[in-house]
């Protein structure tokens, strides 16, 4: 298991890390009924990085989304603002957030949050 640590905020993005980070967490998803993994890593303006995992419901409108996992962990770590976010499908690939998804990080996101790519 990795060890989740501070980034310095002025530091270059690791955009390797944010991605191995958010493969690890894709592999936590609770996906009793199948649906395909998804996680999600962002780098907080304060140089943490939280995590989010897809968690399945049997009515697929009540799931949530590994990037909601991500703005939740942000809030319940302290808050602050996202700088850089990777969310990865199953095959463990960059994806980009949904239209509904790009909509809430971009509340929760400096300016422009950043995606590999």
């Amino acid at each position: 298991m990795s060890t989740f640590g501070i980034t310095p905020i002025d530091a270059k993005i690791d955009w390797d890390a944010l991605t191995r980070y958010a493969i690890e967490v894709k592999d936590r998803s609770h996906v009793p009924g199948g649906a395909p993994r998804t996680g999600a890593a962002g780098l907080v303006d304060d140089g943490r990085v939280v995590l989010g995992c897809f968690v399945e419901h049997p009515t697929s409108a009540l799931s949530l989304c590994a990037e909601s996992g991500v703005v939740s962990a942000l809030h319940g770590t302290g808050g602050g603002k996202l700088v850089a976010l990777v969310v990865v499908d199953e095959s463990g690939q960059p994806t980009m957030p949904c239209e509904n998804c790009t909509y809430r990080l971009s509340e929760h996101g400096a300016p422009e949050v950043l995606s590999p790519g």
